[in-house]
């Protein structure tokens, strides 16, 4: 467990999370990267995703959101969603909010780090905490991969700090048109810069390839997209 810090968060709770620093990297010259878990926890697909974006020069830190209800690395089953539900729905916007703020406060005072440089990127139930973090940090830009219930904090789009890159899935049943909809509309009318990307033969989790939904194709290209946008 040597990657793994212990973040004293502002409700009095103690937040476990995982991170991931480039090899010999030195000075305050790299990127902050917060990398926001599924429903799954911060499992062996975030933890993977995390060490691919270190390889890429970030020093990365993924919060395990659900420190209030699970024990400390928590895993769910991607073939048993009931296994997750008692702590997804536990979760307030409130409590997600303190928690990215003490993941970006442990970044943004490392050693390594710019803090002029810090990015956020989520998927699943996380692609709408990475929305949301953009709304209350100073991000230089954020990516939500299929965020799902992104359209209950659109009405944040207002407060949008940096770019903002939204991943769908054409094949996804669980995030219909209505929530994408909400949320390029609620980006317009704010008048916010993003890029909205679907992919018309992939389904809900096309990033991970510990889900039978894994789709080799959109995933590298998604990938070889974001990094572009934090270039």
């Amino acid at each position: 467990m040597e990657k793994y810090v212990y973040l004293s968060v502002s409700d009095g709770t103690e937040m476990a999370a995982y991170t991931a620093i480039p090899q010999n990297a030195a000075g305050k010259t790299n990127r902050g990267l917060i990398v926001l878990q599924e429903a799954f926890g911060v499992n062996h697909h975030i933890r993977d995703v995390a060490d691919r974006f270190a390889a890429r020069g970030f020093v990365v830190i993924a919060p395990e959101m659900y420190h209030r209800t699970a024990p400390p690395y928590f895993e769910g089953d991607y073939s048993d969603f009931d296994s997750v539900k008692s702590h997804s729905s536990a979760m307030t916007i409130e409590n997600n909010e303190i928690d990215i703020r003490a993941a970006f406060h442990w970044l943004s005072r490392h050693e390594l780090v710019d803090p002029s440089q810090i990015f956020s990127v989520g998927y699943c139930m996380g692609g709408r905490m990475s929305f949301l973090a953009n709304t209350i940090l100073p991000l230089k830009a954020a990516v939500s991969y299929y965020a799902g219930y992104i359209k209950s904090v659109a009405d944040r789009a207002k407060n949008v700090h940096g770019r903002h890159l939204f991943f769908w899935g054409g094949q996804d049943k669980h995030i219909g048109p209505d929530q994408i909809d909400a949320i390029t509309t609620a980006m317009d009318e704010a008048g916010k810069e993003y890029i909205n990307v679907k992919f018309s033969h992939a389904d809900h989790g096309f990033n991970s390839d510990d889900r039978a939904a894994y789709n080799e194709k959109a995933a590298k290209e998604a990938w070889a997209m974001v990094m572009e946008f934090f270039s």
